[in-house]
């Protein structure tokens, strides 16, 4: 018995010693971009497989958190969140993106936002790899009724003003969730204010909510919340729902990511051809709007037992090609210029739309890079929810909040 198990130790360790290293990439779910690029970047030096992770964002933090802090070597590549990417590089969970991988990013147009998201304490810690935004789509039909000239730059209270004045519903993302905070953080950004500022002071960060951008931001909320442009289920509202009222008999205007274009192709073709599209609402007529910066970067694992060759696979999975071939399966757009120069992207999208979806990339709001962010959002999902109670005292409760929950005066 003994000499038998010596035996099948001895085979296994050579087995494993021979066998051709796997890595393993937790990915977001996706219609199969990511397992697209996986394939093609799998080499005879290694193979890279995925495991999904949680729908919710929130839920894919704590799962790659917990893991992380206990060193788990399993996980090779993660696709992260920009707002956990300042988390993660903080707690020591990241290994540093490599010299000849940032020149590499560079040389192939990477959006500066993404850079700006991808770094933390100057270091780049995560490859951008999708950048995602949003525009305002609108129902052709609709604002043809309305009389609404879409060439110019739309604020806020033009769209609520004509959906509530013609039978219209706006889809927006105002669910307890990072959804609503991408939403504020856009209105307060184009009302040209921040969250906070001095992200590298910590708990002693400046919340800045109170001022004046975000008593903006709360009033363009209370006008929805209070209109009839604002959709039943405005409280409970996500990208998906917002996408469902956008397509019902009382679509009019939708703020969402680049993805919806195609979203309606199959399964409402009479949508599909009544949808325009334009620059995201400003929160202050005059001033430029700065819509939501979302996307995913990929970090590699700082406990990988390969994290030599994670790090070589993550600059194929960021490569132009890679970020191509994602953009066309999901309609997630690229990270960088050369990616949107993917030929199949030229044929599925419009060419009026594509450069819409790189200025506004360029002229996108990211959240704070900060290691507190998922403690500072919760404050503030906390106190804005749900949209109908937002008040002209809301912003300054949430700033009080805030700075309680981050020194410890209070709990989420």
């Amino acid at each position: 018995m003994a000499a038998l198990a010596l035996a099948s130790s001895l085979l296994a360790a050579c087995g494993g010693d021979s066998g051709t290293p796997e890595l393993v990439w937790y990915i977001n779910p996706d219609s199969g971009g990511q397992d697209a690029v996986a394939e093609k970047c799998s080499t005879d030096d290694y193979t890279i497989s995925t495991q999904v992770l949680p729908q919710d964002a929130g839920q894919q933090r704590i799962q790659l958190a917990r893991r992380l802090a206990a060193k788990d070597p399993e996980i090779d590549l993660m696709s992260l969140d920009p707002p956990f990417t300042a988390e993660f590089a903080d707690a020591g969970f990241l290994a540093e993106v490599p010299q000849d991988a940032r020149e590499q990013l560079e040389q192939q147009g990477t959006f500066q936002g993404a850079l700006d998201a991808a770094t933390w304490n100057d270091k780049l810690v995560v490859f951008p790899f999708w950048s995602n935004t949003q525009v305002l789509w609108y129902r052709k039909s609709f604002v043809e009724k309305a009389g609404i000239d879409m060439s110019q730059p739309v604020t806020w209270d033009q769209i609520i003003d004509a959906a509530s004045e013609n039978g219209g519903k706006i889809g927006v993302q105002a669910n307890k969730y990072e959804g609503y905070v991408v939403w504020i953080n856009a209105l307060v950004e184009g009302a040209g204010g921040t969250i906070l500022e001095n992200p590298e002071e910590g708990v002693d960060a400046e919340i800045t909510l109170g001022d004046e951008a975000g008593q903006k931001a709360a009033g363009i909320i209370e006008k929805l919340a209070s209109s009839e442009a604002a959709p039943a289920d405005l409280s409970v509202s996500n990208e998906g729902t917002a996408g469902s009222t956008f397509g019902s008999d009382q679509g009019s205007f939708l703020v969402n990511w680049t993805y919806i274009f195609k979203n309606y192709d199959e399964t409402a073709p009479d949508v599909a051809k009544d949808i325009g599209y334009t620059r995201y609402p400003q929160t202050v007529e005059g001033e430029e709007s700065r819509p939501p910066y979302g996307g995913i970067g990929i970090g590699v694992s700082a406990y990988s037992d390969d994290q030599e060759l994670a790090l070589e696979a993550a600059q194929c999975l960021v490569d132009p090609e890679s970020q191509g071939i994602n953009a066309d399966l999901t309609g997630n757009m690229p990270a960088s210029t050369e990616g949107y120069e993917y030929e199949a992207l030229q044929e599925t999208f419009p060419a009026d739309l594509l450069e819409l979806f790189q200025t506004s990339v360029d002229a996108a709001a990211p959240r704070t890079v900060t290691p507190y962010w998922s403690d500072v959002s919760g404050s503030i999902q906390n106190i804005w929810h749900p949209p109908r109670s937002v008040d002209d005292e809301t912003p300054e409760r949430s700033t009080t909040f805030i700075e309680d929950v981050l020194k410890g005066g209070d709990l989420l």
